[in-house]
């Protein structure tokens, strides 16, 4: 039987409705695959098994050329219907669906009008001027689109970390299954949690480098390889990410290791630290005319230079150098510390798991607690609940906790909007009913930093609001961040007790590790939330992890380490009480 996942079938429907947009067919034709690929998204059961057994008569919304559709893609892996759709146009096409500011009626208005297909001719179709003059567009519409084509470019080497996280521990589990294998770990940006990653270095002791060079270049895994030596080899993945395996004998494993995990800042600082001891110190070892210490790990060579071994995420030159030398680095959060996490969506608004499936995937996780904070009415494109549908939820969530709150007790929150002027979606009456509320900006993107600081900050001061979301609306090598200026956001929320969210989406990361040590000094929370819209993305949760490292938090800085009965104590606490 083919793997088919509710995301296959809600995907491939979702694709169709795309596909028939770009061919100017019927709405209510196109609208019909967009309302199926909804309710098999938002489906309260094995919507799979159904379809398999072809037993979806009855689900309103989904007629009988839906029905025969998901029949034959959930027992053949495949739509004969969908695959001679796409055979129309050239995969290319599906990038314009990437660009900010398109959505699918612009982008098959630029198909079908300039023969748009891919964004080099997007790109050309700009410069010649042709853009601005298509109806719906304008020049300034059509300079949005070459900015954005811009950012992409300036981003095409990059890479999101879960995508490179995930390509980083396939390769590692088959390194580590290798018999000539000895030890071996990624190394670079990645090791150090930034928030996105050019390529990705595996270093290997081995005392065969050339088999392991060898191998890696043949690897299923591998698109091309791009050069191959005796022990050294690149490879690129089908993706573009390229993968740099280094093959070193065991003695030089910990150097090795060392110098392509630090920064280059770290790097010089530690060199320029080792020859004041009258030492040398490369990717190969120490030397030098006195005595060469022993070194057998990572742990070694610092502490040959008198230093405690900074964690891997903190090497950055950002002081880790001089705490390690003091004995005060700090004894970071870790995974295993989390019991619950806050910012979450259900079907009620834009998730696409419901509220039992996602409840049931915390459980399976062995959280304590899970916040459900679904977006609020002014996100209309999101779905998000009014006065009544947050009410609901709010008895449904009560209803959970009574008869299951001893395995999983699930917090009732929102997602509110910030609104331009700073006021919020959801009065302070209703906000009161709520056990907490993470309040996000979602429009107006615009403001100039003035503004919108004072629009954050009006926020902020709502003895209503618990925690700041995504505070700057970046979408990683896709969208810049807003002006907003960070330091009076993080001494307003120190002042009136208000936590940021570290939201662990990867296309997120925000707040910026950059801001995180600053924040905590000054006393404010953090909450680690993944802004998980299905089950699977509670598994952001570790990105999490690592950037609050990278921002040297500790579990006392998190407020989601904390027991149940801590985190009730703390949500039932007037605010301006709340302390960390």
């Amino acid at each position: 039987m083919p793997d088919v996942t509710r995301e296959t079938l809600s995907s491939v429907l979702e694709e169709i409705a795309l596909l028939l947009e770009l061919k100017g067919e019927n709405p209510f034709k196109i609208r019909a695959y967009r309302q199926g690929a909804e309710i098999v998204e938002s489906f309260d059961g094995d919507i799979v098994a159904r379809a398999r057994e072809d037993d979806l008569k009855g689900i309103k919304g989904i007629g009988e050329a839906l029905q025969q559709k998901l029949h034959e893609l959930a027992t053949t892996g495949t739509l004969e219907f969908h695959q001679k759709l796409r055979a129309e146009y050239p995969d290319t096409i599906f990038d314009l669906f990437d660009v900010e500011g398109l959505g699918p009626k612009k982008v098959a208005a630029l198909h079908r009008k300039l023969g748009v297909d891919s964004t080099a001719s997007l790109k050309q179709a700009c410069e010649d001027g042709k853009v601005a003059e298509l109806s719906g567009f304008g020049k300034k519409t059509e300079q949005k689109i070459l900015e954005a084509l811009a950012r992409r470019e300036r981003f095409a080497d990059r890479f999101l970390l879960h995508t490179a996280s995930n390509a980083a521990e396939t390769i590692l589990d088959q390194l580590r299954a290798h018999p000539k294998v000895l030890r071996c770990q990624y190394a670079g940006s990645l090791r150090r949690s930034k928030e996105t990653v050019g390529d990705l270095d595996f270093i290997v002791a081995t005392d065969a480098p050339g088999e392991l060079t060898r191998w890696f270049s043949e690897m299923e895994i591998a698109d091309e390889t791009i050069v191959r030596g005796d022990t050294k080899c690149s490879i690129r993945l089908d993706n573009g990410l390229q993968c740099d395996l280094r093959a070193v004998s065991n003695d030089e494993y910990p150097f090795a290791l060392q110098y392509f995990t630090g920064s280059k800042e770290h790097n010089v600082a530690i060199r320029s630290r080792a020859l004041k001891q009258g030492l040398s110190l490369n990717e190969y070892g120490f030397s030098g005319d006195g005595e060469v210490p022993d070194v057998h790990d990572e742990a070694d060579l610092y502490k040959a230079l008198g230093l405690d071994c900074p964690p891997p995420e903190l090497r950055e030159n950002r002081g880790e150098i001089e705490a390690a030398d003091d004995g005060e680095l700090p004894r970071l959060v870790e995974l295993e510390n989390l019991r619950g996490t806050f910012h979450n969506h259900t079907t009620a608004s834009d998730g696409r798991a419901t509220l039992g499936e996602m409840a049931d995937a915390a459980l399976d996780l062995g959280l304590r607690y899970l916040g459900i904070a679904d977006h609020s009415k002014a996100s209309f494109q999101a779905n998000g609940l009014d006065e009544s549908r947050l009410r609901k939820q709010i008895e449904d969530i009560r209803a959970w906790n009574r008869e299951r709150g001893d395995e999983l007790w699930i917090f009732a929150g929102s997602e509110v909007d910030i609104l331009k002027d700073g006021s919020l979606d959801f009065d302070d009456d209703l906000l009161a009913e709520l056990d907490y509320s993470v309040a996000s900006v979602h429009a107006s993107f615009t403001l100039d930093e003035k503004t919108m600081t004072r629009r954050i900050i009006r926020a902020l001061e709502n003895e209503h609001v618990t925690m700041l979301g995504h505070l700057t609306g970046r979408l990683l090598l896709r969208r810049d961040e807003y002006a907003v200026n960070h330091e009076k956001i993080i001494d307003c929320a120190a002042e009136t007790r208000t936590i940021i969210e570290l939201n662990c989406n990867p296309r997120r990361l925000d707040m910026d590790w950059r801001w995180w040590r600053k924040a905590r000094d000054k006393g404010v929370l953090c909450a680690i939330n993944p802004d998980a819209h299905r089950p699977e993305q509670f598994q952001f949760l570790k990105f999490g992890i690592g950037i609050a490292r990278k921002g040297w938090l500790r579990k006392e800085d998190i407020l989601n380490t904390r027991d149940l009965e801590s985190v009730k104590d703390y949500f039932g606490q007037p605010k301006a009480e709340r302390r960390l």
